[in-house]
């Protein structure tokens, strides 16, 4: 079988290409399948499939060509892979019916550690002399998915650190009061479910959550006779109340990992859908989708939570309170959808 000519100019520009992906896609999946397009689409493989490695075995994470070429990793190529650097280059004895076996070019894909964490196969049906700017190809592509794993890998790392200390300042908001204890928890859990149900982005999901986790930061700064206090607030009291809002936003915005659109939640989910609320008076559409589907769930689960001014109401009861809401405080879509999710989970 006879390569597919690729220029010095043309690999340059795969090269540039693959790195790029590496650098910029947001998950494995979305990188393995232009890795292994580019593979059978410039070298004589008519196979490429990409091996996710795991203790003494291998599963298939993505394939690109003729369908028998995506086969089990061999567990002797298995070890192989485990103790080599770089491509191996061996026949392949597991030949399609009618001919004879073809050859296989196979990369190790490793973590920052050194450990084996997957595999790129090329594979032909029929014998074949791999070229060198066909084995730079699969080189260039297994490194690139190291890369991604690597970068993702980090990512993910520092995700998990930002989100512990999210969830920590969320908390002491609970240290405050025994009558928020577990408040936070909730009501992020409800607002997930309804913003799923909505058929909100992953990114979008992130912000409701990240702001979930902060909205009440700014209550931090209120004295005690304001958040304890047993009944209705006074005028003065209420209006010292409603600068937590701000208050919190100061706070949220020292923290430079904290997305704008999680500041929204926090500065926008006291506003009131007929443009009665605070601080600023936004109205409908103009509060984004994110602050109007916590608003909703935040007042569900103070109804539904004993606090010091009051017992807690049934589920019952604060839902028909929500939904006597709905076009005023309350986007009416929201409503909608939080009527069945919670409906549906009490089912």
């Amino acid at each position: 079988m006879t390569a597919p000519n690729v220029t010095d100019a043309h690999f340059a520009h795969l090269t540039l290409q693959l790195t790029q992906l590496g650098l910029t896609a947001p998950d494995l999946s979305s990188a393995m399948h232009p890795a292994l397009h580019a593979i059978t689409l410039h070298t004589a493989a008519r196979a490429a499939t990409c091996y996710a490695c795991h203790g003494n075995g291998a599963t298939i994470q993505a394939h690109s060509g003729a369908a028998p070429g995506a086969l089990p990793l061999a567990p002797e190529l298995l070890g192989a892979l485990s103790g080599t650097p770089d491509l191996l280059v061996v026949p392949d004895a597991r030949g399609t019916a009618g001919q004879p076996g073809g050859t296989l070019l196979a990369s190790p894909i490793r973590d920052r550690a050194g450990q084996l964490t997957g595999a790129l196969v090329a594979r032909t049906f029929t014998p074949h002399r791999w070229t060198a700017s066909e084995q730079a190809l699969v080189r260039t592509s297994s490194g690139m998915l190291a890369l991604l794993g690597a970068r993702l890998s980090a990512e993910q790392r520092e995700r998990d650190a930002h989100e512990s200390a999210l969830r920590a300042l969320g908390l002491c908001m609970e240290t405050r009061s025994d009558d928020l204890q577990g408040h936070a928890d909730r009501v992020t859990d409800l607002a997930l479910h309804l913003g799923r149900a909505m058929n909100l982005s992953p990114a979008e999901l992130d912000a409701l959550r990240w702001g979930a986790s902060l909205h009440d930061i700014g209550k931090l700064a209120l004295p005690d006779e304001i958040l304890h206090h047993p009944g209705p607030l006074t005028p003065a009291m209420r209006q010292r109340m409603h600068q937590h809002v701000e208050e919190g936003l100061r706070l949220a915005r020292q923290l430079p990992f904290v997305p704008r659109a999680a500041l929204d939640v926090i500065a926008s989910h006291h506003e009131r859908w007929d443009g009665t609320g605070y601080p600023c008076g936004q109205r409908g559409t103009a509060i984004p989708l994110t602050a109007r589907i916590f608003a909703a769930c935040d007042v569900f689960d103070a109804l539904t939570s004993a606090r010091c001014y009051k017992p807690a109401w049934t589920d019952e009861e604060a839902l028909n309170l929500v939904q006597r809401g709905s076009g005023a405080h309350f986007d009416p879509w929201v409503v909608q959808v939080l009527t069945q999710v919670l409906r549906r989970h009490s089912a």
